[in-house]
C-alpha cells in the first residue's frame, strides 16, 4: 500500500513539474470528452421527448384535410401554431372504417395574440373530452375531472401559472393545471380547451375580438385513430386514404420514424466526428507521453537502480495519465453540459426535433460513462509509452539519458 501511494506521490509531482505540458494534454481530454458527452446527451435528449411525447399523444393515425399534411406534421413535431379545417363528417366516415378502434376530433387554432400585451408562439387545441385520449387522462391522473366551461390546461412552457386568467379571441379562460413536459412544442407550448368552449369562443369573437376568428361547429381540424387489434397504423391509414377522398391519413409511427432516420444521420455524423477527435488526441496523448519516457531516461533508471521494478515504473506513467485524464474528463463534463445548455435551443429549432434531457439515472449513468471513458483514453494513450518505460535496463537508462 505504501509503494503504490509513493507512486502516486511521485506522479503528481511530475505532472506539477511540467505544467505547461500537463495542461495541454488536460485540455485534450476535455475536448474530447466534452463533445462525446454533450453529443449523447443531445442525442438521449431528442430520444426521450419522441418516447414520452408519442406515448401522450396517444394515437395511432392522424387524418387531416390532403393539403395540410406538412402543416400537421409540423405542428406535431415542432408545435408551430397551424390553423386549417375540414367538415366534421369525415370523422363519421372514419369511425366506420375497417380497422379503427376508435376515433377523436381536434380542433386546431392559432391565437393572434397570447394576451394584451406580448405575443408567445403558442397554440391552442381544442379536444372532445368525452372521446378524447391525448389530454383526459392526464385530466383523470391530476385534476380528477374533466375541464368545464372556460376552464385550461396548459403546456409547460406557456408562462401562466394555475388560476391564471387569460384571454383568447376576447373571451376569457382559467388555467386550471399545467402539464408535465414532454419535450415536444405540440404540448409544451400548447393550450388545452374543450370543442365547446373553442366553438363559443369562436361565436363570440364576432362582437369581443379586435380579429375575430369564423369557426362553426361542423369543422374540426384532425381526427386521431387508434387502430383495432390485429391491423397495423399503416394499413389502418391506406384504408382511410382509399375510402376517403380529400384526407390525408399521417400513421404516427412514420412521422417518428422519420424524426429517428433524422437522429440516426444524425448520430452517425456525430460518431464518425467523436472517432476522429478520439484517434487524434490519443495519438497526440500518446506521442507526448512517449517524449514524457524519454527525456526521463536518466530518472527512471535511477528509480530501476535503486530498486524500483518494471511494474513500478509502469504504474508510474499509467498513475500520470489517470490523473491528467480524470480532471480533463470532470472538466469536459462541465464545459459540454454548458456549450449544449447554452445552444440547444438553436440546434433544436434549427432540425425542427423535440428535447427533454433524460431522467436522473439516465444522466448519472452518462456523467459516469464519461468520466470512465476519460480515464480509459488517458490510459490508452500511455499504456505503449508506460510498456516501453518498464522494460528499460536501468543501466542503458541512464546512460542514454545523460
Amino acid at each position: 500500500m505504501g509503494t503504490r501511494l509513493n507512486i502516486v506521490s511521485v506522479a503528481i509531482k511530475n505532472i506539477r513539474r511540467k505544467v505547461i505540458r500537463s495542461v495541454l494534454l488536460l485540455l485534450a481530454v476535455t475536448v474530447v470528452t466534452g463533445t462525446i458527452f454533450s453529443a449523447t446527451l443531445f442525442i438521449s435528449s431528442m430520444r426521450n421527448a419522441l418516447r414520452i411525447g408519442t406515448n401522450r399523444l396517444g394515437a395511432d393515425v392522424l387524418v387531416v384535410p390532403d393539403k395540410y399534411e406538412s402543416e400537421a406534421r409540423s405542428a406535431l413535431l415542432s408545435g408551430k401554431p397551424e390553423s386549417f379545417y375540414m367538415d366534421r363528417s369525415v370523422l363519421d366516415k372514419v369511425k366506420k372504417v375497417e380497422g379503427v378502434k376508435s376515433v377523436s376530433a381536434q380542433l386546431f387554432i392559432k391565437p393572434t395574440n397570447f394576451t394584451c400585451c406580448f405575443n408567445v408562439n403558442t397554440f391552442l387545441v381544442a379536444f372532445n373530452p368525452k372521446t378524447d385520449f391525448t389530454v383526459s387522462p392526464w385530466l383523470a391522473n391530476h385534476l380528477g375531472k374533466p375541464l368545464k366551461g372556460n376552464e385550461i390546461i396548459v403546456g409547460r412552457l406557456v408562462p401562466v401559472a394555475v388560476g391564471d386568467t387569460i384571454p383568447f379571441y376576447g373571451t376569457s379562460f382559467k388555467v386550471k393545471g399545467i402539464m408535465e413536459a414532454t419535450g415536444m412544442d405540440f404540448f409544451d407550448r400548447s393550450v388545452f380547451m374543450t370543442m365547446n368552449a373553442a366553438y363559443s369562443m369562436a361565436g363570440e369573437s364576432q362582437s369581443r375580438a379586435i380579429q375575430p376568428i369564423s369557426i362553426n361547429r361542423n369543422q374540426i381540424s384532425a381526427v386521431l385513430v387508434k387502430d383495432a387489434a390485429g391491423y397495423s397504423p399503416d394499413r389502418v391509414a391506406i384504408k382511410i386514404e382509399s375510402a376517403i377522398p380529400g384526407i390525408k391519413a399521417i400513421a404516427s409511427g412514420k412521422v417518428i420514424s422519420t424524426v429517428r432516420n433524422q437522429l440516426a444521420g444524425l448520430l452517425k455524423g456525430i460518431v464518425a466526428a467523436s472517432f476522429i477527435i478520439w484517434v487524434l488526441a490519443l495519438l497526440m496523448m500518446g506521442f507526448a507521453f512517449y517524449m514524457i519516457v524519454n527525456e526521463r531516461q536518466r530518472e527512471l533508471g535511477l528509480m530501476m537502480a535503486m530498486g524500483a521494478k518494471k511494474r513500478h515504473i509502469f504504474g508510474l506513467i499509467m498513475n500520470e495519465a489517470i490523473w491528467i485524464s480524470l480532471p480533463g474528463g470532470i472538466l469536459g463534463l462541465a464545459v459540454g453540459s454548458a456549450l449544449l445548455y447554452l445552444f440547444k435551443d438553436m440546434l433544436r429549432n434549427s432540425m425542427k426535433l423535440p428535447y427533454l434531457l433524460p431522467g436522473a439515472q439516465t444522466l448519472a449513468e452518462l456523467v459516469v460513462g464519461a468520466v470512465v471513458f476519460a480515464v480509459l483514453t488517458g490510459i490508452l494513450s500511455s499504456l505503449i509509452p508506460a510498456a516501453m518505460a518498464s522494460r528499460m535496463e536501468p543501466y542503458e537508462a541512464v546512460r542514454k539519458g545523460e
